[in-house]
């Protein structure tokens, strides 16, 4: 009995234990799977978009960086892209990467503030002006007054441009050239030195024409802010939040009237360049932007034999606030007929000049301009000593003697002293512009602008050109009419000379020192 008592004794531990580990087996397993079931339901909440990640409530300004969406409003995006019929035609199914992008259009009307024009006087094609208008169209600008000629105002290419939304196409015709005959910068003597002059002069004369033009019709549409650029340069807003000319603007004091966006020259690598503003992310800095002791301590390394630092203009470009009395200073700055206008010069950003990327600017621009290649002849028809370099070698070498050329001045080929540059800060790599410009392409968005363009049924050109006759005629006549207003307001300071391309300090600049 003892025996069989202590034997059903011992067994009652053993008995007892077992439900005991099993529940603590279930309880044990309960905890594990708990915590990653609801982390797995919290994920998938998050992914349709149910549940908001307290995070990004954080921050102080509540900003995101550009391309950082809600998917509820990837979804909105994705909804006004199906709607409104437009087709990847690259077969992508991509959203928009940009905080800017509205529609395949880029139809910003009048919402954007402060609202920004760019102005320009091209030839060039639509391999050109296409990325260039949609980059600007990302950063902030709402409208564009292109003043075209040559391939620029050719049917294929004007048919396209004109259905671009906020571009405005203004043909040189012979009307328009009989209006600025009439303007009142002929009977003054800020521009009076470019005057009658071939070639880079007449380039520059014909340019300062269309920004006053330009002026009357941004104030018109009730623009605030006009930029003149060529359509090989990019404005660079650096130093913004997100990457915005427009934030870059409305920081601005109410009591500037111009802002000078210092340039930087690019720096490229091959000679084969084909899409510069795809291709090129090497930049030279600009002396604004540079150290004193840096800039003219690696002067000789940066320039490489070439006449200055820059090959090149090395003053920048300029933004003015549109209001009365504006007008042109040469194509890199503005002025005003009753006041000394208040400048700041931007310490970030830039305007990114793309200089001689291609080989065949060599050739494009010995064409334009029908001057001899003599070292004499060419001070009538060039301002800097590069392009009169440039257009005697393209007016005499064999092509193999060019291209040599091109690699020794253009095309940055040793590595070492791009490095040592780079280091210095002489050198900058800058690639938003590429990106911005390469997702663009990759869209489709300027592919299908060109086909859209050419299934829309075409207009005569008969009315074509009585349409753009009546805009020109109306935007002149009012620029005639405001022109009278002040004709007689002329003085010592509203007829500060132009300013011409100029290139940036040599070494003779340290020996000005006092």
């Amino acid at each position: 009995m003892a025996g069989l008592h202590s034997s059903s004794s011992s067994s009652k531990p053993t008995l007892s234990s077992s439900p005991s580990s099993s529940s603590s087996s279930r309880l044990f397993l309960l905890v594990t799977l708990l915590p990653l079931s609801l982390a797995c339901f919290a994920f998938v909440l998050q992914w349709r978009g149910g549940l908001d990640d307290p995070v990004t409530h954080w921050s102080i300004d509540h900003h995101e960086f550009p391309g950082m969406v809600t998917t509820q409003e990837k979804r909105s995006l994705r909804r006004s892209v199906s709607d409104s019929g437009c087709v990847d035609l690259l077969g992508q199914s991509r959203s928009p990467s940009f905080p800017y992008f509205r529609n395949w259009k880029f139809d910003y009307h009048s919402d954007l503030k402060p609202r920004i024009c760019i102005t320009t006087s091209t030839s060039a094609g639509l391999e050109q002006t296409l990325p260039w208008i949609y980059f600007h169209k990302v950063i902030g600008v709402s409208t564009f007054y292109l003043f075209v000629e040559g391939k620029a105002a050719s049917p294929n290419v004007s048919r396209v441009l004109e259905t671009i939304p906020g571009v405005k196409v203004i043909y040189r015709t012979k009307e328009l050239e009989e209006k600025q005959a009439k303007s009142r910068i002929w009977n003054e003597t800020w521009l009076s030195s470019f005057f009658y002059k071939p070639c880079n002069y007449e380039l520059f004369v014909k340019q300062s024409l269309n920004m006053e033009m330009a002026i009357t019709m941004a104030q018109d549409a009730g623009m605030e802010w006009i930029i003149h650029l060529d359509t090989d340069e990019l404005i660079h807003p650096s130093g913004t939040h997100e990457y915005s000319l427009r934030k870059l603007l409305g920081n601005i004091s109410a009591d500037v009237d111009v802002v000078i966006f210092p340039n930087y020259e690019s720096s490229v690598e091959r000679d084969d360049i084909r899409e510069p503003f795809s291709e090129v992310s090497m930049f030279k800095k600009n002396f604004d932007h540079l150290l004193r002791d840096v800039y003219f301590g690696n002067y000789k390394d940066a320039t490489r034999g070439n006449p200055n630092y820059f090959l090149t203009y090395g003053n920048g470009k300029a933004a003015a606030r549109v209001q009365d009395h504006l007008r042109p200073n040469g194509a890199h700055r503005w002025h005003n007929y009753r006041k000394s206008p208040n400048e700041v010069k931007l310490e970030e950003a830039a305007v990114l000049h793309y200089t001689y990327p291609r080989f065949s600017d060599l050739t494009s621009r010995r064409d334009r301009c029908g001057c001899k290649p003599t070292k004499v002849d060419v001070k009538r028809c060039f301002m800097l000593e590069f392009d009169r370099a440039a257009f005697i070698i393209a007016s005499t070498a064999s092509s193999e003697e060019m291209l040599q050329w091109y690699r020794e001045h253009v095309v940055w080929t040793d590595e070492k002293l791009k490095l040592k540059l780079l280091r210095k800060g002489i050198l900058t790599r800058i690639y938003a512009p590429m990106v911005i410009i390469q997702e663009l392409r990759e869209a489709g968005v300027f592919s299908s602008v060109v086909i859209a363009a050419h299934k829309s049924p075409s207009k005569n050109s008969s009315t074509a050109d009585s349409t753009s006759g009546i805009t020109r005629e109306s935007s002149q006549e009012t620029g005639k009419r405001r022109v009278l207003e002040f004709h007689l307001d002329v003085d010592g300071e509203s007829q500060a000379s132009a300013v011409p391309p100029q290139s940036p300090p040599g070494l003779e600049a340290t020996q000005m020192e006092p």
